[in-house]
């Protein structure tokens, strides 16, 4: 369904001083808006939403959510009402951070829940609810991850990037990113995801996608928990960006890159190990 408007993905090999090589896979360059993992996410849920005679998409996430924005976008370009559930009842009487502000200004309605009621989002008793609320709704899961998301992600790597890449990384949130990367990389090949959340449980949600053992999962670089920063990790962005010209945004990708040259630096990697970094976009929501 969104096909047609997508840009061809560049790639952009860094030169470093270790024995490894490292190639980004600029994902956040595909749409100026529908970018990086959500362009895939995304794709199958929209075409199964109009193939279903529906105009309208109902989703969640919180303050800071890439999917938000980008949903609210991808209903706009194809003539969809968005829904937004975000946690936190608090923020309906805050300033609208630049994700947020975004996804309103594409049209999306922000209906700010609290963190008891969004804990619901995955009962079976509270998605009748919304549907009943909301009959002319698809609903679509926090982050897209479901069945239709992991058919999208599947889409990431290329034949090329099978042969040519021994290490593939990628930032991970809800796991359906890294679950389409690891469905359809090569047995030869590992999968590493930078978890931005703190905690195991992401290893669960993501094996109920794949049954496939090729990958592994860090959360050693998620400064605490998601969304969270520290000066560190904004040092790292702003250095990285000034020498290599790639945004990054503190969400996601500055995480996966800073653990990823934390790893190098420390030697994780065998000597000429060709990595492929996945740059998952995200960037309305960066600190400038």
């Amino acid at each position: 369904m969104f096909d047609h408007i997508a840009f061809p993905t560049p790639y952009q090999t860094l030169e470093l001083p270790q024995p490894v090589q490292l190639t980004i896979k600029r994902l956040d360059q595909i749409h100026p808006q529908i970018s990086g993992n959500k362009f895939f996410k995304l794709k199958y849920n929209f075409s199964a939403a109009q193939q279903q005679g529906l105009r309208q998409v109902l989703t969640f996430g919180g303050a800071y959510s890439n999917h938000i924005a980008a949903t609210a976008y991808a209903a706009q370009l194809v003539g969809f009402q968005s829904i937004g559930i975000i946690r936190g009842e608090e923020l309906s009487t805050q300033d609208l951070n630049p994700t947020l502000q975004v996804a309103q200004d594409f049209g999306m309605q922000l209906h700010f829940v609290s963190r008891a009621e969004y804990r619901l989002r995955h009962e079976s008793e509270y998605l009748q609810q919304l549907q009943r609320q909301y009959p002319q709704a698809f609903i679509i899961p926090e982050g897209g991850t479901n069945q239709l998301a992991i058919q999208g992600t599947k889409e990431i790597l290329s034949a090329d990037d099978r042969e040519n890449y021994d290490l593939i990384c990628c930032a991970v949130g809800t796991g359906g990113t890294i679950a389409g990367i690891i469905e359809s990389s090569s047995d030869q090949q590992h999968i590493l995801g930078f978890s931005a959340l703190k905690g195991d449980f992401l290893k669960h949600d993501i094996q109920q996608w794949t049954n496939k053992t090729n990958w592994s999962l860090t959360d050693e670089y998620c400064c605490g928990g998601y969304a969270k920063t520290n000066s560190e990790l904004l040092q790292f962005m702003q250095q990285f960006e000034q020498q290599y010209a790639v945004p990054l945004e503190q969400i996601y990708t500055a995480k996966m890159m800073m653990g990823l040259f934390d790893l190098i630096q420390q030697g994780h990697f065998p000597v000429n190990t060709r990595i492929l970094a996945i740059h998952t976009g995200g960037l309305q929501g960066r600190i400038k």
